[in-house]
């Protein structure tokens, strides 16, 4: 009987002859050596994967490689990577004060707790964040979309005036045109956020606003998850003068609009980056509608 294994125009049976050996020890060697052979190429591609992406744990370079046709286990992943030293490092994270809710704008409920989110345009988040400079402090406001956790609209400066955080809103309002009416507008307590200006935009564009609880950064999680990615995958590994420095080498534009957006894996979206998920969404919607 011969076997349907072959190499090139001999089959495994004729160069088993050639050779002198037994089928049968080959196929010993074959059990013995296949499983290293494979287990190497899985090793050299993890540790390509996670010198691209040096802030990505084994959970998500586990997806990565599900991506490529990879049937893995995470815990497998995890030891290869606890093994050739590929375990990303956290960084204590330094947080300073940027929200001051001691003024005498009016405070709004809370809206957003509770909400059981539905698509996109339902929920927005926002929030500001301190980045350390090399010769300055710099403030970074964000708009996310709850939904699918999408930077849609963000502000870099090096004041905490309410122009940043307008500024941010602004650029979210026209990426998107969202529905009057259809958006609620989550932040904290701060000043920018409860000022006259920033309130009378939230109407004009028919936004309800939604604040936190006193001292409950829970309340506004998914802006502040965003805001420690960046910190921890862009800020702190690259020297930054300032923030003409910043806007110049356009490394965080690039960060937010094409890597977090675009590319990162969240496993909050069942490892699917933002855009995937948004479209993923539309796609189910689309499919609904005409059945």
């Amino acid at each position: 009987m011969t076997t349907g294994l072959s190499q090139g125009d001999f089959s495994i049976e004729r160069m088993c002859w050639l050779a002198g050996v037994s089928r049968a020890s080959y196929y010993r060697h074959w059990l013995d050596s296949a499983p290293r052979r494979a287990e190497n190429e899985l090793r050299d591609l993890i540790q390509k994967m996670a010198l691209g992406n040096p802030h990505y744990g084994y959970r998500r370079i586990a997806a990565l490689l599900r991506r490529q046709g990879w049937q893995v286990n995470h815990k497998c992943i995890l030891r290869i990577m606890r093994e050739d030293n590929l375990l990303c490092l956290r960084a204590k994270p330094f947080v300073p004060r940027t929200t001051n809710s001691k003024h005498g704008w009016r405070v709004f409920p809370n809206l957003a707790r509770g909400m059981i989110l539905t698509g996109v345009d339902q929920l927005w988040v926002a929030d500001i964040t301190f980045l350390h400079m090399a010769e300055e402090f710099a403030f970074l406001a964000v708009v996310l979309d709850a939904f699918s956790r999408k930077v849609v609209g963000w502000a870099l400066d090096t004041h905490l005036r309410a122009s940043l955080a307008i500024e941010a809103l602004e650029m979210a309002l026209a990426d998107r045109h969202p529905e009057p009416g259809s958006i609620v507008h989550h932040s904290d307590r701060g000043v920018q956020y409860a000022c006259g200006a920033y309130s009378e935009l939230l109407n004009l564009h028919g936004m309800q606003p939604s604040m936190s609880r006193v001292g409950n950064p829970y309340d506004n999680a998914k802006a502040e998850s965003f805001m420690k990615t960046l910190k921890q995958e862009e800020v702190q590994g690259l020297a930054y003068r300032d923030v003409d420095d910043a806007r110049r080498r356009r490394r965080i534009r690039t960060f937010i609009d094409t890597v977090y957006n675009t590319q990162r894996l969240h496993s909050a979206l069942d490892y699917l980056t933002p855009e995937e998920y948004e479209q993923k969404h539309s796609k189910q919607r689309i499919l609904e509608m005409t059945e």
